[in-house]
């Protein structure tokens, strides 16, 4: 499974992005439970943000799905975080 998250706005208005490729990694089915959450719980296009707040676009597999500050759940603040930590 390719899980991409792509960060943009905030007060710098600096874009980050990251990709991590789950096939064999031991903790595969930890990283395949949170993408469903998180895939469950965005939005089809771009929710309304807050000034200087981040949007994010998370794609999982070619599925793509919005989220915004401050209204992430906690499913998608974690996949967003190890994404962008541990990714490429």
């Amino acid at each position: 499974m390719r899980i991409s998250v792509r960060r943009t706005g905030g007060f710098a208005g600096i874009e980050r992005r990251a990709e991590v490729d789950t096939s064999g990694r031991p903790d595969a089915a930890d990283w395949h439970a949170l993408a469903e959450r998180t895939l469950t719980a965005g939005r089809d296009t771009p929710p309304p943000g807050v000034p200087d707040g981040f949007g994010y676009r998370i794609t999982v597999d070619g599925t793509t799905v919005h989220a915004a500050d401050p209204s992430l759940t906690e499913d998608q603040r974690e996949l967003i975080s190890r994404v962008l930590k541990e990714g490429a």
